[in-house]
């Protein structure tokens, strides 16, 4: 592992944000006492800061004033791992002295990692502290409503109280979802599943413990509040996003990547990429609507704010420098790999904060439709099982993400110029000041296509199977998204009509780099 962040480089990631301008105008402002000041740019975001400050009250209208910043506690270290055993008996410690001896773990875990050294480590930690535990190795690489059922299912009838996910963000999800409804015995997984398409009910009760160990530097699922799962009925994905799911520690543990594919790794990688750079140009927390009327009720996706702004920046800046290293060197790089799990976690503070938008909210259909389709038509990513038909979550959201990223960049000119400054590198940065406003869009597109090209993405949709004629369903599986399209710039979320033009005009121009 790297050594200890310098107070320099600390006081430097502080700089990044503090020192951002106001979005349009690049007036600079403190981060914490912004207000508007009358520039009055049409369709320009001011910073994710208060509008004004709270004297009698809070400011007018219907957007969110307040946002609330939560992550799980992390462990880094390499063979960190083996001190699971005791974090799981110091747990069970705290339980009142007639519950303890009832104490079981239940270990969710898929049928590829279970046989990894990884689970022998655990196991072994266990062991030694003389736990009583259970594995669940049927975790899905992208779970779906019938194998989120079935690990449901088998954590109620073993009465599991602790849970433990080795692995991806499969198993992590997978794990999240059976804590959740065990403690909610009599509750359907529609209950919580995210509205519209579920009830997206608040988890009102603190769940059982539970502790991450991934072993793929991705999803950031170790310390975010959200699970997703496919439903294959209705041919798109969504989930759960609550802060009451967040595991309570994340243990990662550079030797838990050392087995892992090149292209596994590159298309975890991607997400790491694409959650750092949607949560950077995500709607600010305080023009998000609507206003909670509860502080249970404000979603775990608040929109871009100060504090998530420092993590998303850092881990974008890693991934560009360190994912094409890993694409050469995927087992013997031993620094771009602790980089990339660093990355992971700090992109999911920052996205489990603020969110994500269009490039997930596409990589949703994308990803399940093809399991859908014709065989003739469906694509295989050729690290994972030729029997399973599967666009990789990481390589799905990337697909899209040349246009979104065109389209979004008016919203925020300065904040665009910075990402294209990032993916530039330091020699080429200073090209990006010499960029119109008007041309950023393109520009920062030009730049990701460059970027994807390296790590060996698909180059559009077509590449994957899709042609013009899925244009239609692509959208329409893109449009229940709403806890993430609600934070894409420039959307237009109150006319349907218009919001289903912008959409397709974004996947037309995915089709084809």
């Amino acid at each position: 592992m790297p050594p200890p962040s310098t107070r320099a480089s600390v006081l430097r990631l502080l700089n990044l944000t503090s020192n951002q301008g106001c979005r349009g105008c690049g007036r600079t402002h403190s981060a914490l006492d912004h207000h508007s000041h009358g520039h009055g740019h049409k369709g320009v975001r001011g910073m994710a800061t208060p509008v004004e400050k709270a004297t009698g009250g809070p400011p007018p209208g219907n957007t969110d004033y307040a946002f609330e910043m939560a992550a799980s506690t992390l462990r880094f270290g390499p063979h960190a791992t083996r001190e699971v055993g005791m974090d799981l008996s110091n747990m069970i410690k705290q339980l009142p002295a007639m519950d303890r001896s009832n104490a079981k773990i239940g270990i969710f875990t898929d049928p590829n990692v279970v046989k990894l050294p990884v689970m022998e480590v655990v196991e072994e930690s266990l062991m030694r502290e003389g736990l009583n535990w259970v594995v669940w190795e049927n975790c899905s690489v992208e779970p779906t409503d019938k194998s989120w059922q079935e690990a449901i299912d088998f954590s109620r009838s073993s009465h599991i109280t602790h849970f433990l996910a080795v692995g991806g963000g499969s198993s992590m999800d997978t794990a999240k979802a059976a804590n959740l409804f065990t403690n909610y015995p009599e509750s359907d997984l529609y209950e919580f599943i995210n509205a519209p398409i579920g009830k997206g009910k608040p988890i009102e009760k603190k769940l059982s413990p539970l502790i991450a160990i991934p072993t793929t530097a991705g999803t950031g699922s170790e310390t975010t509040g959200t699970a997703i799962l496919d439903i294959p009925s209705r041919q798109f994905k969504t989930g759960i996003a609550s802060r009451a799911l967040k595991p309570t520690l994340g243990i990662v543990d550079l030797n838990n990547t050392a087995t892992c594919p090149k292209e596994v790794a590159i298309a975890a990688g991607l997400d790491v990429l694409f959650h750092s750079l949607e949560s950077w140009t995500a709607v600010p927390y305080n023009e998000r609507t609507p206003r909670p009327a509860n502080p249970i009720n404000r979603p775990a996706y608040q929109g871009s704010n100060p504090i998530s702004d420092i993590f998303s920046r850092w881990a974008l800046e890693t991934t560009i420098k360190y994912l094409p290293r890993i694409a050469k060197d995927p087992y013997g790089d031993e620094e771009a790999r602790a980089q990339m799990l660093l990355a992971a976690s700090t992109a999911g503070i920052g996205f489990g904060n603020a969110g994500v938008h269009m490039c997930h909210a596409f990589s949703y259909p994308i990803s399940s439709l093809n399991k859908g389709r014709p065989t003739n038509l469906q694509y295989h990513h050729p690290s994972y099982s030729p029997k399973i038909p599967l666009i990789p979550h990481g390589v799905a959201v990337s697909l899209t993400a040349p246009a979104v990223f065109e389209f979004t960049a008016p919203s925020s000119p300065k904040r665009h110029r910075e990402a294209l400054e990032v993916f530039l590198g330091k020699k080429r940065s200073h090209e990006a000041g010499n960029v119109k406003d008007e041309d950023l869009g393109k520009a920062l597109s030009e730049e990701i296509k460059k970027f994807l090209d390296l790590v060996e993405v698909p180059r559009g949709l077509e590449k994957v199977g899709y042609g013009s004629g899925d244009i239609t369903k692509l959208v329409e599986g893109c449009l229940p998204q709403r806890r993430v399209l609600d934070l894409a710039p420039l959307l237009a979320k109150d006319d349907l009509a218009l919001e289903k033009e912008q959409l397709a005009g974004i996947v037309e121009g995915s089709l084809r780099w």
